[in-house]
C-alpha cells in the first residue's frame, strides 16, 4: 500500500523567494504584454504581498476559479486565439501570478519555481541582447536560490545564494563546452509560432506619404557594417534595399518577386567589401551599397538591383559582399521594363502639367532632371518630420500647398514627374549614411537612417541615382538626420547630436553588445568552423564534434567528482556527524545556521522543542569535548555518532 506523503507548508522565509522569483522573472516580460495583464500581474503580486504581510488566508479556490477564467478570457479577446508565442507567453504570465494566490505548501512552492524556468527561456523570443540576458542570469541566480529554500529553509540568504552561485559555476564548464562544440545547423533548431516574428520593425514593400518618417523615429540598429580599408565617404552610403515601381496614386509598391539577374559589370575600380551584420526584420531583402556584385551565399541579386535572400531574415545574419560605387546598372535594359516605369494613375494633374510643360521646354531628360531639382531648391519647400496629412492627390497637394515633407514625399513627387516627363522612373527604399563607432570601428546604421531616393533611366548611362532630397536638405546626406530636421523637432533620444556625453556612453555599451552579437549570438556554423580552426580541428565535421564534446564533458565530470571526494575527504568525521544531526533537524525546521556555535544551537532546539532537551544537551556536551576538548579515542567517536543516529524526532 502506498503511504502519501504530506507536503510540507511554506515558511514565510521560503514565501519570500518564491515571490522575488516571480517579479524577477516577469519583470522582463512587461513590455510585451497587454496593459490590462500587467495591471493585473501588480495588483496580483501585491495583494499577495499583502497576505504576507498580514498573515491574512489565502483567497479560496473558487475566487481564484473565476480569476483564471477571467484572465484567459481576456487572453483570448486580446490575440482571438490561444496558439502562438503572445498568447502563450501571456497565459504562462497569468498561471504564474495566480499560483502565487493559492501557494500553501512546498509542492505549490516547486510549481512557482518551474514555471519561473520556463518564463525565462521566453525572455528570448523577444529579445536576445546582452541586457535581457543579464537580467535573465541575475533571475537564473535568485530561482536556483530559492530552489534551494525549499529544501532549508532555515539556511541564511546569503547561504542559499551562495549555493545557487555555485552550482551555476559548476554548470558553466558544460555550458562552454556545450556552446562551442555543438553541430550548429544553417537556420532555426526548432520552429517558432507563426506570429514569433511579427514585432519586427524595419522597412516595408511599400510606400506612402508619413511612412519612413515614422520609421526615422525609432533608434534601434538596421544593421552593422565592417569595411576592409576605409569607409566610403558618406555620399556614397546609400544602402539599397526594396525598389519600388508600381504607383496607385498614393502609394509605391515592389510588384512581384524580380528575377535574378547578373550584376553590372561596367565598373573599372576596386570593388568595396565588407561585412554586414543584419537585424531580422523578417522579410527577404539584405542591404547592400550600390551597387552590389557579389551576393552572399544563398542569395541573389535582382533584376532591380536588390539583393534577396531565399528565406526570409528572422535571426541574425551576418554576411560578407562586394560593391562597385561607380557602375553604370540597366545599360541594356528593355522596352517593356522602361514602359512599366512610366506608367502613372490618372490623378495628380497638376504635377502631370507642370511635368509636361518642363518636357515642352527643357529639351532633353537631364534638362527636366535639373529643372525639377531647381524648382525643390527654390521654391521654398521645407524638409521635416512632421509633415502635414496628404489627401487622395497627394502628390499635387504637396507640390503646390503643403511643400513640407521627408524623404519619402520628395522622392514619390520626383519619379512621379520624371515619368509624367516621359522618363523612366521608380522608387528606391533602404539606408542613407551611418555612424561610425570609434571603439569598434563598426558603421552603425540604424532605423533613423531609412531614407528613399530615386532612379531614373538615361540612354548611355542605365539607371542613375538622383536623390531630391539632397535638393532641399543636403545636411541630410552629409551629416545625417539629426542635422538636416529643423530644432524641436522629435528625434530618437539616442540621435540627438547635442547631447555628446550620451554618443559617448551609447558607443561603448554598443561596441560591448556587438561583440556580444558577433560571438554569441551570431555563432552560427561559419563562425564555428572558424573558431574550431583557430583551436586546431581542421575541417571538422559532426562526428568530430560530438566526439570531443563527449570526452570535454566527461573529462569535466570525473574533475568536478574528484574536486568532491576529495572535499569530502577532508572534513572531520566529527564534523560531518555533527553537519547530519543539523539535517535531521532541518526536517522540522531547526537547522543549524552557519554562524551558529554548538551551545547557542542546542539552546535554539531546546527552546523550541523541550522534549529534545536531554538528549541534544548530552551529544552537544560529547561534541565539545571532541572538538574543542581533550576527549579523544574511537569509543566517544562511536559513541557521538550513535547518540545521533539514536535521537527521534516526532513531527508535531
Amino acid at each position: 500500500m502506498a503511504i502519501k506523503r504530506e507536503s510540507p507548508p511554506l515558511a514565510r522565509s521560503q514565501e519570500l523567494w518564491l515571490l522575488a522569483c516571480a517579479l524577477l522573472t516577469l519583470t522582463p516580460d512587461i513590455e510585451h504584454v497587454p496593459a490590462w495583464l500587467t495591471a493585473a500581474v501588480a495588483v496580483a503580486i501585491a495583494w499577495r504581498v499583502s497576505i504576507w504581510w498580514r498573515r491574512a488566508t489565502l483567497p479560496p479556490r473558487w475566487l481564484l476559479s473565476i480569476l483564471v477564467a477571467a484572465g484567459s478570457a481576456g487572453v483570448f479577446l486580446t490575440y482571438r486565439h490561444f496558439f502562438g508565442k503572445d498568447p502563450g507567453i501571456a497565459l504562462l504570465i497569468l498561471f504564474l501570478a495566480l499560483k502565487l494566490l493559492e501557494m500553501r505548501q512546498v509542492r505549490d512552492g516547486l510549481a512557482v519555481i518551474f514555471l519561473c524556468y520556463f518564463l525565462l527561456l521566453t525572455h528570448f523570443l523577444n529579445a536576445q541582447g546582452l541586457d535581457v540576458a543579464g537580467l535573465t542570469l541575475a533571475a537564473l541566480v535568485v530561482i536556483t536560490a530559492a530552489l534551494a529554500s525549499l529544501g532549508h529553509a532555515a539556511q541564511s540568504v546569503v547561504a542559499h545564494l551562495r549555493l545557487s552561485a555555485l552550482m551555476l559555476a559548476q554548470a558553466a564548464p558544460f555550458m562552454l563546452v556545450l556552446f562551442l562544440l555543438f553541430p550548429r545547423v544553417q537556420g532555426p533548431l526548432w520552429g517558432m509560432p507563426a506570429d514569433a516574428y511579427s514585432g519586427m520593425s524595419g522597412l516595408s514593400d511599400n510606400m506612402s506619404p508619413g511612412s519612413i518618417s515614422n520609421l526615422s523615429l525609432s533608434g534601434e540598429i538596421a544593421f552593422r557594417v565592417r569595411f576592409e580599408g576605409e569607409v566610403p565617404p558618406k555620399y556614397l552610403l546609400y544602402w539599397r534595399g526594396p525598389v519600388l515601381r508600381l504607383f496607385d496614386g498614393r502609394t509605391w509598391r515592389a510588384g512581384a518577386q524580380q528575377e535574378k539577374v547578373s550584376p553590372p559589370d561596367t565598373a573599372t575600380g576596386e570593388p568595396v567589401r565588407y561585412a554586414v551584420t543584419l537585424e531580422p526584420h523578417n522579410k527577404h531583402w539584405l542591404f547592400a551599397l550600390e551597387m552590389p556584385v557579389a551576393p552572399p551565399t544563398g542569395a541573389i541579386v535582382s533584376r532591380e538591383y536588390q539583393v534577396l535572400s531565399k528565406t526570409p531574415v528572422r535571426s541574425r545574419l551576418r554576411y560578407e559582399m562586394q560593391s562597385r560605387p561607380d557602375s553604370l546598372p540597366g545599360m541594356d535594359e528593355s522596352e517593356a521594363s522602361l514602359r512599366n516605369n512610366l506608367i502613372l494613375p490618372a490623378n495628380n494633374p497638376r504635377t502631370r502639367e507642370l511635368a509636361e510643360e518642363w518636357q515642352r521646354e527643357a529639351g532633353g531628360p537631364e534638362a527636366i532632371i535639373r529643372r525639377m531639382l531647381d524648382h525643390f531648391r527654390k521654391e521654398n519647400y521645407f524638409y521635416t518630420l512632421t509633415p502635414p496629412l496628404l489627401g487622395e492627390n497627394s502628390i499635387d497637394q504637396f507640390m503646390f500647398e503643403t511643400r513640407r515633407g521627408f524623404c519619402e514625399h520628395y522622392a514619390s513627387a520626383f519619379v512621379f514627374g520624371m515619368r509624367a516627363a516621359g522618363i523612366p522612373a521608380r522608387v528606391v527604399t533602404g539606408y542613407q549614411g551611418g555612424e561610425r563607432n570609434p571603439v569598434d570601428g563598426y558603421l552603425i546604421v540604424r532605423q533613423s537612417d531609412a531614407h528613399a531616393w530615386a532612379e531614373v533611366w538615361l540612354k548611355g548611362k542605365g539607371w542613375v541615382r538622383v536623390d531630391p532630397t539632397a535638393a532641399v536638405a543636403p545636411n541630410r546626406i552629409e551629416a545625417g538626420l539629426a542635422s538636416a530636421v529643423p530644432a524641436g523637432e522629435p528625434l530618437p533620444f539616442l540621435v540627438r547630436s547635442d547631447l555628446s556625453w550620451l554618443r559617448q556612453l551609447r558607443f561603448r555599451w554598443e561596441a560591448v553588445t556587438n561583440t556580444w552579437n558577433q560571438w554569441v549570438l551570431g555563432y552560427d556554423p561559419v563562425r564555428q568552423r572558424e573558431v574550431l580552426a583557430r583551436l586546431g580541428m581542421r575541417d571538422p565535421d559532426w562526428k568530430a564534434m560530438t566526439a570531443a564534446m563527449a570526452a570535454l564533458c566527461g573529462f569535466l565530470l570525473l574533475g568536478l567528482t574528484a574536486w568532491a571526494l576529495h572535499k569530502r575527504v577532508r572534513i572531520d568525521p566529527t564534523v560531518r556527524a555533527w553537519n547530519r544531526l543539523s539535517r535531521k533537524l532541518a526536517r522540522i525546521g531547526l537547522a543549524r545556521r552557519d554562524w551558529e556555535g554548538p551551545s547557542d544551537y542546542a539552546q535554539r532546539v531546546a527552546l523550541a522543542r523541550p522534549e529534545l532537551s536531554r538528549p541534544l544537551s548530552a551529544i552537544t556536551a560529547l561534541y565539545i569535548g571532541l572538538r574543542y576538548g581533550k576527549l579523544t579515542g574511537k569509543v566517544p567517536r562511536q559513541k557521538f555518532r550513535e547518540m545521533i543516529a539514536d535521537l527521534k524526532i516526532a513531527n508535531e
